[in-house]
């Protein structure tokens, strides 16, 4: 009988250094969740998505602030989380959970609304949401709720982004919004929010494999795979390619580069050989040396 592929892969064993890491980025994000939440979206009834959002809808109902409404809805979806992800899963998103719940408490009852400009609450409510809950990720844990949801949705379906599962997740949250609260311009500003955390989140999450896939075709090949390497410290490849209409062989230079070595290569490429065929196009994901390591776990 064949072994059956594990859907949910065991997470590497971490050092003293990787946890400290990730518990740094766990209570940074979740002390920006928080801000965002209680400073901007929750005061002007913007629900973004996510069980802050739902939280933010029942908050219209019941006497009670999203924070605390947020812990209650959080406990059966934590439970599915543990038996996904195990128990360290289980402290650093209570940690996560905890602080960043607690944070709105006290937020809400010492700061407040920050402004009542629809616009201006969605744009930075979105952004600080969006980095919170990108750092809260990098760290290995979640801030509850769909977080949770969303995780293991990204385990099972690994060809979908992150923040295109919670696109979907959340534009449902936020039609609820515009029925409750029976306000057109509120689920517009809501839908703002929530695109601004598509970009913000993105970036933090993915900010850091912004790379470049590039292919030179050119005489000069040799001298521009040496003037990368040396210059711009990027490995390069020579592939096998043949001419389709003059059938003569060629030698195609492949080249992964960060964003920030692109305009420094094209130099390279136009000071060698102003007639190079070159090709750029975006790396989505990046692993080996110099990158993203293999054993990385997938966000």
């Amino acid at each position: 009988m064949k072994n059956k592929k594990k859907i949910f892969p065991k997470p590497k064993k971490k050092s003293f250094a990787e946890n400290l890491k990730d518990f740094i980025m766990i209570t940074a994000g979740s002390l920006i969740f928080a801000a965002g939440i209680s400073m901007f979206l929750d005061p002007n009834n913007l629900a973004p998505g996510g069980v802050s959002g739902i939280a933010i809808i029942i908050n219209h109902f019941v006497p009670l602030n999203a924070g605390t409404i947020i812990i209650i809805i959080n406990v059966p979806i934590m439970i599915l989380g543990v038996v996904k992800f195990g128990f360290r899963f289980l402290w650093t998103t209570i940690y996560a959970v905890a602080l960043s719940s607690g944070a709105m408490e006290i937020l809400d009852r010492t700061v407040g609304s920050i402004t009542s400009n629809l616009l201006l609450a969605a744009v930075a409510g979105g952004a600080l949401q969006a980095i919170g809950i990108g750092l809260v990720f990098r760290g290995g844990a979640t801030t509850g709720g769909t977080d949770i949801i969303v995780r293991i949705m990204r385990q099972r379906y690994r060809y979908i982004r992150t923040g295109t599962l919670f696109l979907i997740v959340d534009s449902m949250i936020i039609a609820a919004s515009g029925i409750v609260f029976k306000d057109l311009d509120i689920a517009l500003y809501a839908a703002l929010a929530l695109t601004v955390y598509m970009m913000v989140f993105n970036s933090v999450l993915y900010g850091g494999d912004g790379a470049r896939l590039v292919y030179v075709i050119s005489s000069a090949k040799e001298k521009i795979a040496d003037r990368i390497m040396k210059e711009l410290d990027a490995g390069a490849t020579l592939l096998k390619g043949k001419g389709a209409y003059t059938g003569q062989d060629k030698e195609v230079l492949m080249v992964v580069l960060r964003m920030r070595s692109l305009p420094e290569a094209r130099d390279i490429v136009r000071e060698e050989d102003k007639n190079a065929f070159m090709i750029v196009t975006k790396a989505t994901s990046v692993f080996g040396e110099g990158f993203k390591s293999h054993d990385e776990e997938d966000l």
